[in-house]
């Protein structure tokens, strides 16, 4: 490997090391918020299923919530209409 190869392959390996870092910090800051959110009597498991939907378009979280009411009548977790009558 010539040395400018060498001084690259350094450059991209701190560049990563660094995001590496400040990905952790922030992960440590998003962490303080849920803890400040369960604080205030908010579910931080039921934010970051709202941040998960918020991220998908439209299409995927109609299909995706098509899906999870047709298993779960499957499942017996919810009532079918039949049953209400």
């Amino acid at each position: 490997m010539h040395s400018s190869d060498i001084a690259k392959l350094r450059q991209y390996i701190e560049k990563i090391e660094n995001l590496e870092s400040e990905k952790i910090e922030v992960q440590e800051q998003i962490s303080d918020i849920y803890k400040q959110a369960r604080g205030d009597g908010f579910d931080a498991k039921i934010m970051k299923k709202i941040i998960k939907l918020k991220k998908m378009r439209t299409e995927e979280r109609e299909t995706e919530d098509m899906l999870l009411d047709t298993y779960m009548l499957a499942l017996g977790l919810v009532p079918s209409s039949k049953e209400d009558g």
